[in-house]
């Protein structure tokens, strides 16, 4: 929100008017897609497996693609005539965007990757931080030897 409101403060100052209604609603659409991703990632438990990780950072990247894009095409911040108000305008929102700009299918295929790419990376580091050795395990898993009334280990029958 400070970045936003630094770069708001840039482009009023490069004669955009950034603090009109719709484009303070579009920005609203990107932190209710930040908000999304973060109850996303909530809903993941601490032993999930790696594949599910991965899709959840795929399905991430999938819904703030479709919901900052389909608010890019609902308020129009930006005065695109290519945004015009039916299906055919909305197709474009998702795919080509504005002339002079990447096409949108562009920053999501690198969402994805990135996503992707960051997800795998996050979840190995996880695991390779919090993961016990097979000695470790073993000696969670070996039952505690029973103990005589005075400390010393019981005697073995023979």
């Amino acid at each position: 929100m400070v970045t936003d409101l630094c770069l708001n403060l840039y482009y009023l100052h490069r004669g955009y008017n950034v603090f009109e209604l719709r484009v303070l609603c579009y920005q609203l659409f990107n932190y209710a897609a930040f908000a999304v991703l973060i109850w996303l990632g909530s809903r993941f438990k601490r032993k999930a497996s790696f594949l599910a990780l991965l899709s959840g950072g795929f399905l991430g990247a999938i819904l703030f693609y479709l919901i900052t894009n389909t608010a890019s095409w609902f308020f129009n911040p930006f005065n695109n005539p290519e945004y015009t108000k039916n299906l055919e305008g909305l197709i474009r929102a998702l795919t080509t965007g504005t002339s002079g700009w990447p096409q949108t299918w562009e920053f999501f295929r690198n969402t994805l990757m990135s996503g992707g790419l960051f997800t795998a990376l996050f979840a190995a580091a996880f695991e390779v931080t919090t993961s016990e050795s097979a000695e470790e395990k073993e000696a969670k898993e070996a039952p505690p030897e029973e103990a005589d009334p005075e400390g010393e280990p019981a005697a073995e029958e023979t």
